[in-house]
């Protein structure tokens, strides 16, 4: 047995529970996770991880036997296991599921909410649909999402689906009504200069990678219209990008940069896509974890150290355009926001009306200068 020490726990991620491996920097290590079935990169999480089960966790032990490997974490009883869900819960989540398509909500929300849903009845598992009240709904915060550490975001989820649960099976204990959504955080998003942005396209060695870069922030897409971009969507002629069933099933168009005509015009002569803006193997969608993987690469090569994302590049897009002057019911239209409060976000990064005010430090060195020593300059540093 090798002395490098891999801790696995379990945790929640892309709205299922993973087992993720935890170990050192080892080449040797990291070729035997990739005979791993299933195995993936979090560019998140900076961790491989496994969609967990049973069997899976028993495969990730045997193919690291010869490691020092820690499976504790998955002895706490604040992960649940939704396998040993009741079957009368069993059908109701799945009639919960029928009930949100029937909603029209698009899979990745109806996924979120079948999995918060059912982990709150796996944690229920004892009690009896009217014995599902508010304060069992606080004892499962209380218990289950304060051990994991989940995000307000996560818990406006949860509240969003029990709301509905409750619509849909009016029999559990707790009133709608007594839910209440924490506040969201009022987090700043990341914003990368214009000239950052330059050189990570510049910068960016790989045709297709470039593209993509350029694209996503010409456009102020978001990864999921990048990835679901199909090229009878570009209008070349009018330079637009017609933007189909976006969040919130909404269409919308955006507009082309002009500079970023000769390089999509290169792309598509050199990789001729047939269907998507960018395709995987087979012609397949493009993964938006390669994206994530590439972006991270072109960060390094241009010297940018800030945590960026593909949402960046869109969070940049908004921020230059209103530092450009454009107005902002004009920018709510070109990122396909629903209400105006979203896109008043930027007002709080954009730098052209803040570079002009003058620190009150200024100010007074200034007067005390002009006013009691006219004929000395004031220098604070003490040199």
């Amino acid at each position: 047995m090798t002395s490098t020490k891999i801790k696995l726990s379990k945790r929640v991620h892309r709205n299922k529970q993973q087992i993720i491996i935890d170990f050192p920097f080892d080449e040797e290590l990291i070729s035997l996770v990739k005979t791993i079935p299933g195995r993936r990169w979090s560019q998140i999480l900076k961790h491989w991880y496994v969609p967990y089960s049973e069997s899976a966790l028993k495969n990730v032990q045997a193919t690291l036997k010869n490691y020092n490997v820690d499976s504790s974490d998955f002895n706490k009883r604040h992960y649940l296991d939704h396998s040993i869900l009741p079957k009368k819960y069993k059908t109701l989540t799945t009639y919960y599921s029928k009930y949100l398509s029937g909603k029209r909500y698009s899979k990745s929300t109806i996924d979120s909410y079948l999995f918060l849903v059912t982990d709150f009845l796996t944690y229920s598992k004892s009690k009896e649909l009217h014995e599902l009240t508010l304060r069992q709904v606080e004892l499962y915060i209380e218990d289950v999402f304060l051990n994991r550490k989940y995000s307000i975001s996560t818990q406006r989820q949860l509240v969003s689906t029990l709301k509905l649960f409750k619509s849909f099976c009016p029999e559990v204990g707790y009133d709608a009504i007594e839910l209440e959504r924490p506040k969201k955080d009022r987090k700043l998003p990341v914003v990368l200069s214009k000239e950052e942005i330059i050189n990570l396209i510049r910068l960016t060695k790989n045709l297709k990678h470039r593209a993509i870069i350029a694209l996503i922030y010409s456009c102020g897409l978001r990864i999921s219209e990048l990835i679901n971009l199909e090229i009878r969507h570009i209008d070349i002629n009018r330079k637009q990008l017609h933007i189909k069933n976006a969040k919130g099933r909404k269409d919308r168009y955006v507009i082309i940069a002009e500079s970023f005509m000769p390089l999509l015009h290169n792309y598509m002569t050199t990789y001729e896509p047939t269907r998507f803006f960018v395709e995987g193997q087979k012609g397949n969608r493009y993964s938006a974890e390669s994206i994530r993987k590439f972006l991270k690469t072109s960060c390094q090569r241009a010297g940018i150290y800030k945590r960026v994302t593909p949402h960046t590049l869109r969070h940049s897009y908004a921020t230059h355009l209103l530092e450009n002057g454009i107005d902002l019911r004009y920018i709510q239209a070109l990122l396909g926001h629903a209400k105006p409060e979203t896109t008043m976000i930027y007002t709080h990064v954009a730098q052209k009306d803040l570079l002009a005010i003058k620190s009150p430090l200024d100010i007074a060195v200034k007067q005390f200068t002009a006013t009691e020593h006219s004929n000395q300059k004031v220098v604070i540093s003490g040199s």
